[in-house]
C-alpha cells in the first residue's frame, strides 16, 4: 500500500461537487467553501488507521484555529457503513468538532477515487485540488503540506 503523497487525476482541477448531508443533518454543499483552504479527509469510524489518525486531526485543526480566518478548515467524509450515529458516537467518545458529511451512497469516495481510508486532500481557495495523502497523517506533516501549498498559491 502506498502512503504519503499520492498522484491523482484531480490535482490541478477543480474539487469535484460534493451535496450531501453531515452527521448532525445539516446540509453540506464543498463549492460553497470557496475562499477557504479546504482539508477532505475519508474516514470510517471502525478503520483502525482512522482511529489512530483521530488525535492528529484534532492537533491540526486546534492549530489552524489559532491562524484565524487563514487557518484551514477540516471536513469528515464518512463512508459506507457508517451512520450518523455511528459517526456522532465516534466523535462523542474521541473528541474533535469539525463537520462529518456522510457519504451514504459512495459517490464522494468514488469521485475523488479514494481507494482506502484514511485518506486526505486538500483542496486551495480557488477549490483546486492541490494534494492527495494516502494513509493516516500526522499533525505536523499536514500543516507543512498545507504551507507548502500556501506558499506556491501565493498566500
Amino acid at each position: 500500500d502506498q502512503q504519503g503523497v499520492i498522484d491523482s487525476p484531480l490535482l490541478g482541477k477543480p474539487a469535484p461537487a460534493v451535496q450531501a448531508a453531515r452527521a448532525d443533518g445539516e446540509p453540506f454543499e464543498l463549492s460553497r467553501r470557496k475562499g477557504s483552504w479546504v482539508v477532505v479527509n475519508f474516514f470510517s469510524s471502525t478503520c483502525v488507521p482512522c482511529k489512530a489518525e483521530h488525535p492528529e486531526l484534532m492537533a491540526f485543526v486546534a492549530q489552524q484555529t489559532t491562524l484565524g480566518p487563514a487557518g484551514a478548515e477540516l471536513y469528515a467524509i464518512a463512508v459506507q457503513p457508517d451512520t450518523p450515529e455511528t459517526v456522532n458516537a465516534f466523535f462523542a467518545e474521541r473528541g474533535g468538532d469539525w463537520p462529518a458529511v456522510m457519504d451514504d451512497d459512495g459517490l464522494i469516495s468514488v469521485a475523488f477515487g479514494v481507494a482506502q481510508q484514511p485518506e486526505t486532500f486538500v483542496i486551495d481557495p480557488d477549490g483546486v485540488v492541490v494534494l492527495r495523502w494516502a494513509g493516516p497523517i500526522d499533525s505536523i506533516t499536514l500543516a507543512e503540506l498545507l504551507q507548502q501549498q500556501r506558499l506556491v498559491y501565493g498566500s
